[in-house]
């Protein structure tokens, strides 16, 4: 399974160490289909657009938690349910949102937990960040929107639990749209090392794994945030407003412990919590996504970025589209094109 490996592994490394990472993971075959979208759907340069703010957010209890979203078109449309990741949130999605809303989806754009005005509901909950509960989330979330089928798409942590409802509860996903492809995690795969240039780009997860790391991250969440959005996305002229709207999201009482134990998890440092067993062991297994999918690569993705490696993880009516140019935050950098995407896969 080591081209199953977590596609953190791949971040952040550079062309150069996503090369050999590739090597040393076997990804050499072409995907399906591999296309890119930018040369006939345009886009606003650097992400720059009208839309910077969602309507006033909405709260709900679901499972464990007290979930802050934002949502916007007809009630009555067809669910969308975008997801962000580490170190984003919502305000990834504020213009793909309105974009997809005109066209006559409900749109649903949730805080992940320790994110935004996401809360949990009881403060004895132990502040767990492993793949399952986090997907289970929103499976909680869709039942108190009494929301049967939704067309997931995501990035990073979002992709991963996009990912995870489309191979687990296909029923609960119409269709998928997944950044960086394939990336549900397999923990006995991430005890794997890799190359040494390559495990340079895990700097992040080392720090997060020790004391001081915790302390740093705590301390200086917003700058180190922003040192990670400019690593990800060199060529995203972003401005402080820009920044700073997301940031807000990061004063969530529980964002460190969250972001502390997603990277010691992944790295089987931290245990999860029992109740999920039984989804993780699913999940290790790597199961094939049937639901029609449509995978997306950016600069971000190196190597990688033809979806050779996860191609096969896909069973369903199936493509993949490389962004050249854009960086790892898709759907803020290029909202027009990720809207087309998720039309395209509710098309396919």
């Amino acid at each position: 399974m080591r081209d199953e490996v977590d596609s953190d592994r791949r971040h952040f490394l550079g062309t150069a160490a996503l090369a050999l990472a590739a090597t040393r993971l076997g990804l050499t075959s072409s995907a399906r289909r591999s296309s890119s979208i930018l040369d006939s759907f345009a886009t606003r340069p650097n992400g720059a657009g009208v839309h910077t703010s969602f309507k006033p957010l909405k709260q709900i209890d679901a499972g464990v938690l007290n979930v802050g979203y934002a949502e916007d078109g007809p009630a009555d449309g067809p669910a969308v349910i975008l997801l962000h990741g580490w170190p984003y949130d919502i305000h990834s999605f504020a213009e793909v949102a309105p974009l997809l809303a005109a066209k006559g989806y409900r749109v649903i754009v949730p805080f992940l937990r320790g994110y935004g005005t996401t809360r949990f509901l009881s403060s004895q909950s132990f502040r767990n960040a492993q793949q399952a509960a986090v997907a289970l989330d929103i499976i909680a979330l869709m039942g108190a929107l009494k929301i049967r089928r939704a067309i997931l798409g995501g990035f990073d942590w979002g992709a991963r639990t996009a990912d995870i409802l489309a191979a687990l509860w296909p029923e609960r996903c119409k269709a998928l749209v997944s950044v960086s492809g394939y990336l549900i995690t397999n923990l006995k795969a991430n005890l794997q090392p890799l190359p040494p240039q390559a495990e340079l780009g895990w700097w992040y997860q080392y720090y997060f794994a020790t004391n001081r790391g915790q302390l740093g991250y705590s301390a200086n969440r917003r700058a180190f945030n922003k040192l990670i959005w400019s690593i990800a996305s060199p060529n995203w002229k972003f401005d402080d407003a820009t920044y700073d709207r997301t940031a807000a999201a990061f004063d969530n009482p529980d964002h460190v412990a969250i972001v502390i134990h997603n990277y010691r998890w992944r790295l089987s440092l931290a245990k999860g919590e029992p109740q999920y067993d039984a989804v993780e062991e699913r999940l290790f297994e790597g199961p094939v996504i049937s639901v029609p999918t449509i995978t997306i690569a950016s600069d971000f993705d190196g190597a990688a970025g033809d979806g050779a490696s996860y191609a096969r993880k896909f069973s369903g009516k199936y493509s993949h589209q490389l962004f050249k140019g854009i960086g790892h935050n898709v759907p803020q950098e290029a909202p027009q094109a990720f809207a087309q995407a998720v039309l395209e896969a509710d098309h396919m």
